[in-house]
């Protein structure tokens, strides 16, 4: 092979985002001599991960975002950019409008791979009525469907789709070295923002409704009445960290909050933690909860999590209805036990979770489906 096969990702931004570090964590770790990754993405804006992209030997295009209103002139960005570039694979991520940019494609003869990261949808009704549209069309335009669990493959491509030759799961792998718990790592970070002696909850991901911020600000409001020693920290950020700034300020908890921003070291951040908590209203699976695991943290999630992301004794289910003590119960529970992090690992490596292996196997897909075609 002369030069490596270029497949171009579709994606709304490149930041620090669930699926943004998947596709991160495969292309640090996959033969970039054989195969080459390009991003569209639907900004202008210099992203979290445009410059190690760039590093990396990968391009960035940008088109404009898709609205209804610009229908038409969103198809004709498409055409005119295929019309001057050669790519043989479109790995399409962003889903709302993958039935338009994965058909054109197709009919030019170009390998289509359409990936479900979710299990919902965001918007006004309206807004998911168009969504929806878009998205049942999506189960016609596709040479190959990916996701990361069967209830986000069923979500997106219906029941016909997943049953299947043509869809199959690809983990939310990480790079499960950097996630093993070590003490001394753990140490240094607590020191380094000023944590020593508190219990530390914590949550990872973007400041985005579906995360359910309100909710966990709440809860932990309710839980300083049990441990006044307390501290919440959030990794991430997005559309709504004003908004969780300002219910924070509202609540009295600001003193016990710690706001990282986009981190690029967020296995350190985990380690340091004493609980993890992960209230979302839907995942598609939840990359931060397999990392979570990793370090061996205790979890406590909502059910609305798919069972396929729990993978270690030290995760407990919890229903968004259930009421705020039942959680508080469930975090006491965690305070007063002893737990040793390094055991529930292997659990997750054992599960298919390392980035390596994934990395290798999709390679060897993109290479097949070339191969074949």
């Amino acid at each position: 092979m002369d030069r490596p096969i270029r497949v171009l990702h579709v994606l709304g931004r490149l930041d620090r985002g669930g699926t943004e570090t998947l596709i991160m964590n495969i292309y640090r770790n996959i033969d970039r001599s054989k195969i080459q990754f390009d991003f569209l993405i639907h900004t202008k804006d210099e992203c979290d991960y445009s410059s190690e992209i760039r590093g990396l030997g990968g391009k960035i295009y940008s088109i404009s975002r898709y609205n209804v209103k610009n229908h038409f002139n969103y198809k004709k960005q498409w055409k005119e950019f295929l019309s001057n570039k050669e790519y043989s694979i479109i790995h399409g991520h962003l889903r709302t409008t993958a039935s338009i940019y994965l058909n054109i494609a197709r009919k030019r003869g170009i390998y289509t791979i359409a990936h479900s990261h979710s299990t919902a949808s965001r918007g006004n009704m309206s807004e998911r009525l168009i969504k929806g549209i878009l998205q049942f069309r999506l189960r016609y335009v596709a040479n190959y469907y990916f996701a990361c669990s069967d209830e986000a493959g069923r979500w997106l491509f219906g029941r016909k789709i997943i049953q299947s030759k043509r869809y199959q799961i690809l983990k939310n792998a990480i790079d499960l070295s950097s996630y093993k718990y070590d003490e001394n790592i753990r140490n240094n970070l607590r020191a380094n923002i000023g944590v020593y002696n508190n219990f530390v909850i914590g949550h990872v991901g973007s400041f985005t409704f579906p995360k359910n911020h309100k909710f966990l600000l709440e809860l932990f409001k309710e839980y300083l009445k049990v441990n006044n020693n307390a501290i919440l920290i959030l990794v991430g950020t997005g559309e709504l960290k004003e908004e969780i700034k300002s219910t924070s300020r509202y609540l009295g908890i600001e003193e016990h909050l710690i706001l990282t921003g986009s981190v690029s070291n967020v296995n350190e951040y985990m380690q340091a933690m004493d609980c993890f908590v992960f209230p979302s209203i839907f995942e598609g699976l939840g990359i931060a909860l397999v990392e979570a695991q990793a370090t061996g943290l205790p979890c406590i999630v909502s059910d609305n999590i798919p069972n396929e992301a729990l993978m270690t004794d030290n995760v407990k289910k919890l229903s968004l209805n259930q009421p705020s003590v039942e959680w508080i119960r469930q975090i006491v529970d965690v305070s007063d036990k002893k737990i040793n992090r390094n055991l529930q690992f292997k659990k997750v490596q054992e599960n298919g979770y390392d980035i390596k292996n994934v990395s290798s196997y999709l390679m060897d897909f993109y290479i097949k489906v070339l191969n074949e075609g």
